[in-house]
């Protein structure tokens, strides 16, 4: 697991219009809040992405770009997003690299049985590539609006 400090891995993801998106093209531009998320339209999912999009504005005030991330395909990213009128960027990663860079592909055991899914879990990294803030596990209820306040907390 990642811990606060640490340089944030790097990767290049496509979004929901298939766009390839390097995280390092924001380093020493704007900070960066990603938060990794289970699945597109599931209830927790779908409150947390929208949570994100409704607060966005107050993100970029605080020259935050949030991105979202997933296992799902560009596809169904781009499904979601329209059906929900989510307006963060949601990136696809397929092959789980960047989950796994980040630590939250992990094994739960679920009616007996090992499983392994994206734990969801919150990382702010700064304009140096720094994690400033790392949170693995989280519930989707409110979280935006916590994450906003520690990104406020930060800034000042």
């Amino acid at each position: 697991m990642l811990k606060v400090g640490q340089m944030a891995p790097m990767f290049i993801l496509p979004d929901a219009d298939m766009e390839s998106i390097d995280i390092a093209q924001y380093h020493g531009k704007s900070n960066v809040i990603l938060f990794f998320y289970p699945r597109d339209d599931t209830p927790a999912c779908t409150l947390e992405a929208t949570d994100f999009s409704d607060h966005e504005d107050e993100f970029l005030r605080h020259e935050c770009m949030v991105i979202g991330i997933s296992r799902d395909e560009c596809i169904r990213h781009a499904e979601f997003r329209d059906k929900h009128g989510i307006s963060v960027r949601l990136l696809s990663d397929s092959e789980g690299e960047a989950c796994r860079q980040y630590g939250v592909w992990q094994a739960k055991e679920v009616n007996g049985v090992k499983k392994h899914g994206i734990l969801r879990s919150t990382f702010v990294i700064d304009k140096q590539g720094v994690l400033r803030v790392v949170l693995y596990g989280v519930n989707a209820k409110g979280h935006a609006l916590d994450v906003l306040r520690a990104v406020k907390e930060l800034n000042s």
